[in-house]
């Protein structure tokens, strides 16, 4: 396995200007009310060619407060028995839907969603396990439909150039990879990011971020050690991975919801490493030092929040008729998948998505 970014991960045009048009204007509908849509829709009103159509929630007044908040036109609650997000699906003029539920909840909306002819972004992490995972992707490929999750860091423009520099030999042969990401989340075992029914954990909230600079620099690994803290329900409020490749180079990965950490990255090479400057998933300053010379900062701005990036690309692939981004393909996500399937297995973590059948 080499050990560069292989070259799809990265931009042609990585200056381009998020916010510019690259086609027809397209309809998006919103699957869930809460803070990452609310984000999520200023930045998707950052797009030249985005309208935000339509809005759903099991409540019609969260669904309306929603839509009043952010020119969405069109609201759906559940009504009749009739979930709104089933009703929105139904929704001739939506052309793509953003799911931001919690999880668990992620392979029913999805799987809807494409049998109703709708292109899909689904939040990270894209399902629970791997054979969801593999489900949403075959049925995604066969209706020939847009399918993505939303790992919005890696399109990030300093995020980007982390993976250009590591990619380009600067830093040498990569040898190691570590990254971390922690916060104390006060708990509260309702709390979706605390509840085993949606998926709770730090693995599927925090480990997708600290695993994105480890895959975007040294590709997937050959072999997965965890270690972890599990709550009395059975999720992982902490957990450290150990990755390691054929080539030698190794990989270390902390995430915590229990403590404060620096929230860093560092990337290292035979001739040099490269440290992000901010938290991992939004760096905003890139310290780069070969050999023993004195390092330099790159510094960057990002649009809006930082997701106008994925939603450009998304805007950018359905436009042109791709159904799958080169950026974040559809195989890094299964594959990630299973590598947490093998991680959880390690912690002793299941869920109850696990003891579906599949189909």
């Amino acid at each position: 396995m080499s050990l560069h970014i292989p070259k799809p991960w990265l931009f042609s045009q990585p200056n381009q200007d998020p916010r510019a048009a690259t086609g027809k204007v397209l309809n998006w509908g919103v699957v869930a009310t809460g803070g990452i849509a609310k984000t999520v829709a200023g930045d998707l009103a950052q797009l030249e060619d985005a309208k935000l159509f339509a809005v759903s929630s099991r409540h019609q007044d969260s669904a309306d407060a929603f839509a009043a908040a952010h020119g969405v036109a069109k609201s759906y609650g559940d009504d009749g028995g009739v979930p709104g997000y089933q009703r929105l699906l139904a929704d001739d003029a939506v052309d793509v839907v953003y799911v931001a539920t919690p999880h668990a909840q992620h392979f029913e909306i999805v799987r809807d969603a494409l049998n109703a002819g709708k292109h899909v972004l689904c939040e990270k992490s894209l399902t629970i396990n791997g054979r969801e995972a593999a489900e949403l992707v075959a049925l995604a490929r066969e209706r020939k439909l847009f399918l993505m999750e939303a790992v919005w860091s890696r399109f990030l423009p300093s995020i980007q150039r982390a993976f250009a520099i590591a990619a380009s030999g600067e830093l040498g042969n990569i040898k190691w990879v570590s990254a971390d990401l922690g916060f104390p989340a006060p708990y509260d075992p309702s709390a979706r990011i605390w509840a085993p029914a949606d998926g709770g954990g730090a693995l599927l909230d925090l480990t997708v971020y600290a695993l994105l600079w480890p895959l975007g620099t040294l590709g997937f690994p050959q072999s997965v050690s965890a270690v972890g803290t599990l709550t009395d329900d059975g999720v992982d409020s902490q957990n450290a991975l150990t990755l390691a490749y054929e080539e030698g180079a190794i990989a270390q990965l902390t995430s915590s919801l229990l403590a404060h950490g620096p929230r860093s990255a560092s990337v290292a090479g035979s001739k040099g490493f490269l440290q992000t400057q901010g938290s991992i998933n939004n760096p905003r300053e890139l310290l780069i030092r070969t050999g023993w010379d004195e390092p330099r900062i790159e510094r960057f701005d990002a649009v809006g929040i930082g997701y106008t990036y994925e939603l450009r690309e998304v805007s950018r692939c359905v436009q042109q008729g791709l159904t799958e981004s080169p950026v974040m393909p559809l195989d890094d996500s299964l594959n990630t998948m299973r590598l947490f399937d093998g991680v959880r297995s390690q912690l002793g973590v299941r869920y109850p998505n696990d003891a579906r059948r599949a189909g």
